[in-house]
């Protein structure tokens, strides 16, 4: 690689960081899921709400910021690291650095430190996507802009400020690609880059299980290469490099069985691979995700603008240029967007965001080398350029942002943090779904978790005694209950006067009554 463009790969980095940064300051709110990254990495049990101290009590919001960050206490204690993961869904790799991440902020919860893990993560993407693209394109121009560019679209924006582990996720499939690239190359020239295959592939399985959907075609497409090469060494160690890093995999966190075969969400993921009576759905669901997040809303274009090439490519009678890379990208993205679009619970952009920038670096590469047959090398590259210019400017027309920004619930934010009032959390146990709305309680001076509260008057006014509630209540009522009974019986009970609706969280309404 030229000095200059190391200069400028290094320009496009800082750009990038500094997009994720500034992405990283509109960031209003946490998703419960964030919440569960925040606790399992770092408290004492999976839920908060085991603790028996934690309904039908008032709490100041230490008491739910001891969920969400590293206390005093707390300092060199990892062990939460892999209980909390034995007793979830999910193996433990990411808690593990987001743990240490959080040790940078301690007695204060912050987004930060999950934010900047996950910014530092999509270094290493970047870098690694340049390395494959590099092989792909053949340019190293347009191989440095689309790699940057596939880390800042409103997919990977959304990768980068969602406290989850699926930015490392897509670490470790974007490694593996890379690392079988480059076996491909040596073949049994260079076997040192078997280990660093099996450390990939054990990293990718301690990190989220739907890792393995990309990792199983590309282990059988190499394993078909050998065979019809006849290549029974490679063949051999390839294969007892998977079973070493599988064996690792499983001494180290024997829970993955439990996890994807006895667990309610591998159960689940079992169910709907079995359920063909949702693939269509869900498929289409999906295919809009990648549409409105992965291209920000331009892949129509894009796929008119391919057609439009490959009718005049057909017409000149030109051949497009073979590319031996191509299959090994394409065929093992494309596995893992099927099964995981029919294995996942919910549509849900984060699943498939570990494969996005694949996605996105093949749509791009197919434009680029129909381009390249019809035009010269500087003309494709031009219109690859203004291409990319529209995916970036594509968000403001569109307004688009990040999916877990949350900018609509800053108005929420401010008012709790400011107004600061006693609140009361009427609670309902048959949907719990608490810790959507934890980081507005951690900001609390004063709050009641009621559960499955018999809402009279005289139980409310046992409630606020000795309450300051001259200022007025704070109140969150969550699904399946009688808003409007509810808020009147709180009213009478306290003399209050006014009733405001404030916002509807994901689960709950929020008023204000003075």
């Amino acid at each position: 690689m030229k000095k200059k463009n190391i200069i400028l790969f290094v320009v496009l980095l800082v750009i990038q960081v500094i997009i994720q940064v500034v992405v990283g300051f509109n960031k209003e709110y946490i998703h419960m899921d964030e919440g569960y990254s925040l606790g399992l990495a770092n408290y004492d049990k999976v839920e908060i709400q085991d603790n028996q101290d934690f309904y039908n009590a008032w709490h100041n919001g230490d008491y739910f910021e001891d969920y969400l960050a590293v206390q005093d206490k707390d300092i060199g204690n990892y062990a939460p690291v892999y209980e909390n993961q034995k007793n979830d869904v999910h193996p433990p790799l990411y808690y593990l650095f987001l743990r240490f991440a959080m040790g940078f902020s301690i007695n204060h919860f912050s987004m930060w430190p999950g934010i900047i893990l996950n910014i530092i993560i999509y270094i290493f993407i970047t870098i690694f996507m340049y390395l494959i693209l590099k092989r792909l394109f053949k340019n190293d121009i347009i191989a440095m802009i689309v790699s940057v560019i596939s880390s800042i679209t409103m997919a990977s924006l959304t990768n980068v400020i969602y406290i989850r582990m699926y930015s490392l996720s897509t670490f470790n499939i974007i490694l593996t690609m890379y690392l079988h690239l480059r076996l491909y190359d040596a073949n049994d020239k260079k076997r040192f880059i078997l280990p660093l295959i099996g450390l990939s592939a054990l990293a990718g399985s301690l990190t989220h299980y739907y890792y393995l959907f990309f990792l199983a075609p590309l282990y059988v497409m190499f394993m078909v290469k050998y065979i019809k090469e006849k290549n029974w060494k490679m063949a051999g160690l390839y294969t007892l490099t998977m079973v070493c890093a599988a064996i690792t995999s499983l001494l180290i966190f024997p829970y993955s069985i439990k996890h994807l075969f006895f667990g309610y969400r591998g159960q689940g993921a079992l169910s709907n691979l079995s359920d063909f009576s949702i693939f269509f759905l869900h498929i289409v669901g999906y295919l809009y995700k990648v549409y409105e997040f992965a291209f920000n809303h331009l892949l129509l274009i894009l796929f008119a603008i391919i057609l439009v090439l490959v009718i005049v490519k057909f017409i000149k009678k030109l051949k497009l240029i073979k590319n031996n890379y191509l299959k090994f990208l394409i065929i093992p993205t494309l596995v893992y967007f099927v099964i995981v679009s029919i294995a996942s619970p919910w549509i849900e952009l984060r699943y498939i965001m570990p494969i996005c920038q694949l996605i996105f670096a093949i749509v791009f590469y197919f434009i680029y080398i129909l381009l390249q047959g019809i035009s010269s090398n500087k003309i494709a590259t031009i219109c690859i350029s203004i291409l990319l210019l529209g995916i970036i400017l594509a968000p403001i027309p569109f307004n688009l942002e990040p999916e877990v920004a949350y900018t609509d619930k800053k108005e929420i934010v401010n008012t709790i943090k400011t107004e600061n009032l006693p609140t009361i959390f009427l609670f309902n146990s048959n949907n719990n779904r608490f810790l959507d709305d934890i980081y507005l309680f951690s900001l609390l001076n004063e709050s009641y978790i009621a559960k499955d509260l018999d809402c009279t008057e005289n139980n409310i006014k046992n409630i606020f005694a000795n309450k300051d509630i001259s200022n007025g209540i704070f109140v969150f009522i969550n699904e399946g209950q009688n808003n409007d009974e509810l808020l009147a019986v709180l009213k009478n009970a306290l003399n209050l006067n006014n009733i405001q609706y404030l916002k509807r969280l994901n689960a709950c309404d929020v008023y204000r009554i003075n």
